[in-house]
């Protein structure tokens, strides 16, 4: 028999005969291994521990102690909703019930569920789950497939689609319950040890809004109790920290009905993007960009070449129409227009790099169910930058970026996780253009000694990225920033550069974004503070609160003195009590109060939002420390150190 080459996570190579499973290679590694092998990963993939390897595969074995358990053990806790399910409800219909990063959810149909129809299903699942099922996959022919499922046509159209071709076909089988499915699962119910139903939305089949509405049922599982309650107290936190909720109590944003997934910015809002565009503004300058604009509305033939209009248009993302047999877009990316200014002259090597940056505003058509208040939207506006080097630039590019990145994280308290992302099945160009690229982009990131994940298949279309995650408060990570190599899209567009040599050669192009989408970014940044804004981000930073009418003239007096900050006074006629409460609950980093002792001395008394206070305090010592407190950009206001500094200085 043939034999194949497979790669390890650790760098080594293994062969093994042509038609071995996961399973067999975990034997190959050892007997042990071979014994507990659950799952593996293949190119990225999650798969059955029975799935067949292909010749060069990236082979990853999966156990209970590896990460990827956890996903295992939550696509058959949703079997076991689904089987729950059925038990009580016979007459619903099964679509697909994959896992998440936090948990599953399961879309079904012709079946209306409420709260206690939830918890009734739920003290079902705990009675299969305490049977302890063993788990087993089986096969049917197609024919049979198709024979099981003569009355559920969503499984149908499974069968003829994500299965077509398949013979026979993979199912999963616990007592009477079985599923359409390639796995991978646990080998038993018993081994979900702590399970949890959480809540009930709808859904469109297919994300298609013109399809059948469905029910999705959202849940969770963990290998124990503890596990579930430290989940379960997170996912409370993470309510209070709601974006939509904290930006309509700081009348920060709304996403209106007539604006489907584009934001509108109320003057609160407006305030922290403008702070951020500066802080990215002068990031940029430092790097030597250069800012541009390029219009949102362009002929779509400026995407064929590159790409985009291709991936865009198959995934039913850009917006596209005809005007006069002419095909128009708005942009769902920057690079394109970027890539047409460059080209508008000739480059000498001596140039390299030229740098562009842009706030630039692209649109994505997103199905409605996945819009998400700030965090998925339609329109959204990126801190885009594209750098056209030469190929002895590319490391320096990067390490540069990566450490501005660190510098911007680090003053928002943010940890940044990094993510190596390679090639997947819609790369463009060569293998060999894609292993140089990856490469360096792995070079970059080892010589600054980070640590970093490989997501092996989930890069752009076009070249390897280093993947920007922020890991919050809450430890929760958020795909945010990118900074990825390309090789493919110089080529296709036919740039060049007039090399020492004097011939031409082709720039390599670096797309990179600091923060994201602006919109994302906020989202992410406004659930990590709770609202709780540093200083220099703060649309309001102090609010000065006159204990009666008798103290406003001075409030404005001390307004005025403390200059460019952004300053309101509270002249509302309430007691000092409920003014210091309001500011409280609006998340006002200072207060200043004032009465006739602050009055008569010239003084303020100062109260920051962890409720520390600091009396007798000159207006002019404290202006200069918070100044020092926005310039350096403090996460946190704190009065005690903000006076100790003033006094020093």
């Amino acid at each position: 028999m043939d034999e194949i080459t497979v790669t390890l996570p650790d760098g080594s190579e293994l062969t093994v005969e042509e038609d071995a499973t996961v399973e067999d290679v975990a034997y190959e590694i050892g007997t042990g291994l071979g014994r507990d092998t659950v799952a593996g990963v293949i190119d990225g993939e999650l798969v059955d521990a029975q799935t067949p390897i292909h010749d060069g595969a990236y082979v990853e074995i999966v156990t209970e102690s590896s990460e990827e358990y956890l996903d295992v053990l939550r696509h058959s806790a949703a079997h076991v909703f689904a089987q729950a399910l059925l038990r009580l409800y016979p007459e619903a219909k099964l679509t697909i019930g994959p896992w998440t990063d936090d948990g599953f959810y399961y879309d079904v149909h012709n079946v209306d569920l409420d709260d206690t129809a939830l918890a009734q299903i739920e003290d079902e699942a705990q009675e299969i789950i305490a049977e302890d099922i063993p788990i087993e996959r089986v096969t049917h022919s197609r024919s049979e497939a198709f024979e099981i499922y003569q009355d559920n046509r969503f499984k149908r159209e499974i069968l003829e689609t994500e299965a077509a071709g398949e013979e026979p076909v993979s199912f999963y089988e616990q007592a009477e319950f079985k599923d359409l499915c390639k796995g991978p699962h646990v080998d038993s119910t018993g081994e979900i040890g702590a399970f949890k139903l959480l809540s009930i939305s709808s859904a469109y089949w297919r994300g298609e809004e013109d399809n059948e509405s469905l029910t999705r049922v959202h849940g969770t599982a963990f290998e124990s109790e503890s596990e579930l309650e430290s989940f379960l107290e997170r996912r409370e936190k993470a309510k209070e920290r709601d974006h939509r909720k904290i930006g309509q109590e700081l009348d920060l944003f709304s996403v209106p009905d007539h604006s489907p997934g584009c934001v509108h910015y109320h003057p609160n809002g407006m305030t922290i993007r403008r702070e951020l565009e500066e802080y990215v503004r002068n990031k940029n300058d430092e790097l030597g960009y250069e800012e541009v604009w390029t219009p949102e509305l362009n002929k779509a033939e400026l995407w064929k070449p590159t790409g985009h209009y291709e991936n865009f248009t198959e995934q039913g993302e850009m917006f596209n129409w005809e005007q006069d047999d002419t095909e128009y877009g708005l942009k769902p990316m920057n690079c394109a227009n970027h890539a047409y200014i460059y080209d508008r002259d000739t480059h000498s090597y001596r140039d390299l790099p030229i740098r562009f940056s842009e706030f630039g505003t692209c649109y994505r058509n997103e199905q409605s169910g996945e819009l998400s208040g700030l965090l998925r939207v339609r329109g959204f506006t990126q801190d885009d930058g594209h750098a056209f080097i030469r190929p002895d630039q590319i490391r320096g590019e990067i390490i540069d970026a990566i450490q501005v990145i660190e510098e911007i994280y680090g003053h928002l308290d943010l940890e940044v996780v990094y993510k190596l992302e390679t090639r997947g099945d819609n790369a463009i160009g060569s293998e060999e253009i894609w292993t140089n690229a990856t490469d360096a982009l792995r070079d970059s990131l080892e010589s600054e000694d980070l640590d970093y994940d490989v997501e092996a298949g989930e890069a752009a279309f076009y070249g390897p990225k280093i993947g920007i995650n922020a890991k919050d408060a809450l430890d929760r990570e958020w795909t945010i920033g990118t900074v990825q190599l390309d090789f493919n899209i110089p080529k296709r567009l036919g740039l060049t550069y007039i090399g020492e040599d004097n011939e031409e050669h082709r720039p390599v192009m670096i797309h990179r974004a600091l923060l994201g989408s602006f919109e994302r970014f906020m989202g992410v940044i406004i659930e990590h503070f709770n609202g709780r804004f540093p200083l220099w981000l703060a649309p309001e930073q102090i609010r000065i609160l006159p204990i009666t009418d008798d103290h406003i003239e001075y409030a404005e007096t001390i307004k005025e003195a403390l200059g460019s900050f952004r300053v309101t006074v509270e002249d509302r006629s309430w007691t000092v009590g409920k003014k210091i409460q309001a500011a409280h609950d609006d998340r006002v980093p200072y207060m200043l109060i004032i009465g006739d002792d602050e009055q008569a001395a010239g003084t303020v008394s100062v109260r920051d939002r962890k409720e520390q206070e600091r009396n007798d305090v000159d207006i002019k010592a404290f202006r200069r420390r918070l100044e020092r407190e926005r310039d350096e950009k403090h996460v946190e206001p704190d009065i005690q150190r903000a006076m100790e500094s003033s006094s020093a200085d």
